[in-house]
């Protein structure tokens, strides 16, 4: 679906455009992955239900799941936005606006993509651009059932996962409350006011 989405974008066929969903349980690959960070095998991944998936992104290996917001923003930049320094900042900041709403004092680490908190990272960051377009982008973890980051080394990092579950307790925001505020904030960080559209399940949807 993002491929169709970049490439209809590329040749203007669409506005930019921003995905916000769940995925099933999955680890994904990244172009800078190593199978070193993977501690189950394919096999034993499929047996606790998580799906193996290369992607075109950049980064390492990282896990999504319900519970989950993604972000995949495809965008056509601007000349002074084509940068990926500047594009990753400006979703970090995204990332550590929408923490700031629900009381969660985040922030980055030089030298590494994503937002942390002192339990840990909260959301993780990897995309690719291509031809001016952008696709992949952020995870960000609400309420994730965090055992499946135990299946593999998360970002090539062995440092603790977090999400706002554990750092709200019974405060945790609801997944769509999320949502909302990391779209306001997206709209604001990146001057693209956004038009919400009500999506459906990915297995709904027709083939590329």
């Amino acid at each position: 679906m993002q491929e169709r989405l970049v490439t209809e974008r590329a040749r203007e066929a669409i506005p930019d455009t921003v995905l916000f969903l769940e995925h099933r349980p999955v680890v994904t690959l990244g172009a800078r992955s190593r199978t070193a960070h993977l501690k189950l095998s394919r096999e034993e991944l499929a047996a606790r239900g998580i799906e193996l998936c290369p992607a075109t992104r950049g980064g390492d290996v990282t896990y999504h799941g319900p519970g989950q917001l993604v972000m995949y923003p495809i965008l056509k930049l601007g000349e002074r936005e084509a940068d990926a320094h500047g594009y990753l900042a400006n979703l970090e900041e995204v990332a550590l606006r929408t923490a700031a709403d629900f009381g969660v004092e985040a922030w980055r680490r030089e030298g590494l993509n994503g937002i942390w908190t002192g339990a840990g990272k909260l959301a993780a960051i990897g995309f690719r651009i291509r031809r001016w377009v952008t696709m992949h982008g952020m995870s960000f973890n609400v309420d994730p059932d965090l055992a499946g980051f135990q299946a593999i080394v998360p970002c090539g990092l062995r440092e603790p996962v977090t999400s706002l579950r554990v750092l709200l307790g019974g405060r945790c925001p609801s997944l769509p409350d999320v949502r909302e505020r990391m779209a306001a904030h997206f709209g604001d960080v990146f001057q693209r006011p956004l038009a919400v559209h009500p999506g459906r399940p990915t297995s709904d949807l027709p083939a590329p």
